[in-house]
């Protein structure tokens, strides 16, 4: 198929016998007709319609070949730029964005990019949302190379951490305010108190 993709129609030699090069003509059309079927008939039916009239498998080929590069770099491009402006946000799970950009990283690698794992995990921690940026500097401080697996590990045993110690504040407060809900009706018994003892004492006083 290459051939028919590549070659234009066979010029005679010169003192090739008329009916020798009509022989070689008939056997390059019938060729490059089975050729040219073969790659049309991959298309789905509204792109057959559309390159059925093209006379060459070559001119076919270099149409397709011409059309799905410039898509392919446009996709290219589109999948790059989503990756570079992706942003995780402190209203969302780091887990849940994490596996996003592992789409986005696959994405990538199906295009043909090289994308290495030492990348992978440097994207990840530079993308960690406001929230996270001590954490985000003490892992970027790291001499020792991480596995993008080590990476997951450690972001989620830091964001149970950070769950579990949102709830102990959040506990804490509660604690605090039952305390001081409880101490308040006290006080103002004690204040009653205060004031009848001083009402008696005046009472008394007058008696004597």
């Amino acid at each position: 198929m290459k051939k028919f993709t590549n070659e234009d129609p066979p010029i005679p030699e010169e003192g090739m016998p008329e009916n020798q090069h009509f022989m070689v003509i008939e056997a390059w059309k019938h060729s490059n007709f089975l050729c040219k079927g073969y790659i049309l008939s991959a298309l789905e039916d509204d792109l057959y319609n559309v390159y059925s009239s093209v006379k060459t498998s070559k001119e076919l080929w270099i149409v397709l070949e011409k059309k799905y590069k410039t898509e392919d770099a446009c996709l290219k491009k589109f999948v790059v730029a989503k990756f570079l402006d992706y942003k995780m946000v402190d209203s969302k799970n780091v887990g849940a964005h994490v596996q996003e950009l592992q789409v986005l990283i696959l994405d990538l690698i199906v295009e043909g990019m090289v994308i290495n794992e030492a990348f992978q995990v440097a994207a990840v921690i530079e993308k960690l949302p406001p929230s996270w940026r001590d954490f985000k500097n003490y892992l970027k401080h790291k001499y020792k190379a991480m596995t993008l697996e080590d990476l997951v590990i450690r972001l989620k045993i830091e964001e149970d951490d950070k769950v579990a110690e949102k709830k102990s504040h959040g506990n804490s407060a509660i604690i605090r305010a039952n305390i001081i809900e409880e101490a308040a009706p006290n006080n103002k018994k004690r204040k009653k108190t205060s004031g009848q003892r001083k009402e008696q004492e005046k009472i008394q006083r007058q008696l004597i």
